[in-house]
């Protein structure tokens, strides 16, 4: 395996948390250096604990999959990626200013909702034979980095590439999930 296919890895999931981190400086005026590393923590957080558990729960079923494990990997990732190609697509949402989306429960359901495709994506980790502790390691660290960046640079970003970084996250693994099928089959 690629030592940067963790990165890739961790690029690829964070881009969905690195949406809404920057569409977070819209919403919340003047942010503080404490909600920019909450924000980026949670979801750094979140982005790692997920494919762990998925990852848990994959070696727990791997003897029932290992025959057409590739199969799933592929539709796995296939899907999420492509959830993430039209999440990106559709047209922004409005914020509700009524409430800080920074601390609290709005806080965690947008760390578990932006966290939700890892956890499949932590299933595929039984049949791609990855070192999960450094992997999942990566993928917090790159989320929290990404985060960071898009809350602090939020209204710059959000200007310029905005939820294009969601589609060329969901085509990154929509690839990766043709490689694995394309490894397998060719073997």
């Amino acid at each position: 395996m690629n030592p940067l296919f963790p990165v890739f890895l961790g690029l690829s999931l964070s881009m969905d948390a690195f949406a809404v981190s920057v569409a977070l400086p819209f919403c919340v005026p003047s942010l503080t250096m404490s909600q920019i590393c909450r924000v980026a923590g949670a979801f750094g957080l979140f982005q790692a604990l997920m494919p762990l558990l998925g990852w848990g729960l994959g070696s727990l079923a791997s003897k029932v999959i290992a025959p057409f494990d590739h199969w799933v990997a592929f539709v796995l990732l296939g899907f999420i990626g492509g959830k993430m190609v039209v999440e990106g697509l559709r047209k922004e949402e409005d914020c509700n200013s009524r409430s800080d989306p920074t601390s609290g429960w709005a806080l965690l359901t947008l760390a578990v909702g932006t966290s939700i495709d890892a956890l499949a994506v932590g299933f595929s980790f039984v049949a791609l034979k990855l070192n999960v502790w450094s992997t999942v390691s990566i993928i917090g660290a790159t989320t929290f980095i990404c985060c960071w960046i898009g809350m602090v640079g939020g209204r710059q970003i959000g200007r310029f590439a905005g939820k294009r970084m969601e589609v060329a996250g969901g085509l990154v693994l929509i690839g990766i999930g043709l490689k694995i099928l394309f490894e397998h089959l060719s073997m």
